[in-house]
């Protein structure tokens, strides 16, 4: 039986105006990512990385092209319906955690619950303990954000991204903030929580926290140079060997 394909974009375009000029920020992509993949998505800065991304998690809309969603035809939904879509649909996870403060980790991650409206989730307090256990951080789940680490703190924002269940998780630059060390844990987790079945996609600038994924796709000035899988994956192991060795 054929995979669930998660992501599908045809011949997806972005131009952004400014006065007469026209700028091509995406051009003809063509990109399948189906159920329990682990993509790693690079390129220079300019090259659409994160255009693609506004128009992978449903922030932004293609130009030209279709894009659909688990299913879903996205160019024909209205702000409330991608407001749903990206709150049923995806867990976004960013450089920057985009954490409450002086709010705990289980309060942060029982937010999508408390906001989505389809009425699926009774027991938010259980499920975001659940998903703070799933991420390593089941001793801290009344520790408010500031009392965390940076490593903590992501874990706890890839918690909520993770709480309800979503098709998709996207990651934009999650180690972006995080030293050597936190960062080889964040990808080990993102290995992790793909070996239980989740879809990841993962946008990153660094090649060693790139080598994790099992596909990597590399964007240059808003197409797709290379889509190929990742033949030696690095382990937790591997790179922290590599990083000793370099330190």
């Amino acid at each position: 039986m054929p995979k669930k394909k998660v992501i599908e974009t045809r011949k997806l375009g972005r131009v952004f105006k400014n006065g007469e000029i026209q700028v091509h920020a995406l051009t003809g992509i063509d990109i399948t990512i189906e159920e329990g993949e682990f993509v790693a998505l690079m390129g220079s800065s300019g090259s659409g990385k994160s255009t693609l991304l506004h128009i992978l998690g449903c922030l932004d809309q293609p130009t030209s092209g279709e894009y659909y969603l688990d299913g879903v035809h996205v160019n024909k939904l209205n702000k409330n319906q991608l407001a749903d879509i990206r709150n049923q649909k995806i867990g976004f996870i960013f450089q920057s955690y985009n954490l409450l403060s002086r709010t705990t980790a289980l309060e942060n991650v029982e937010l999508p619950l408390v906001y989505d409206r389809t009425g699926r989730f009774s027991n938010s307090k259980e499920l975001a303990r659940k998903a703070l256990e799933q991420v390593g951080l089941g001793d801290r789940t009344h520790h408010k954000t500031n009392e965390l680490s940076g490593g903590q703190q992501q874990r706890v924002a890839i918690a909520r991204a993770l709480v309800n269940d979503p098709s998709l998780i996207l990651s934009d630059e999650a180690t972006g903030n995080l030293d050597s060390k936190a960062s080889i844990d964040i990808a080990d987790l993102f290995v992790r929580l793909n070996n239980e079945g989740k879809t990841i996609l993962m946008i990153t600038h660094e090649p060693e926290i790139a080598q994790f994924a099992k596909r990597m796709i590399y964007l240059r000035d808003g197409k797709v140079l290379t889509d190929e899988l990742i033949k030696n994956r690095s382990t937790k192991e591997s790179a922290l060997k590599d990083l000793e060795s370099t330190t």
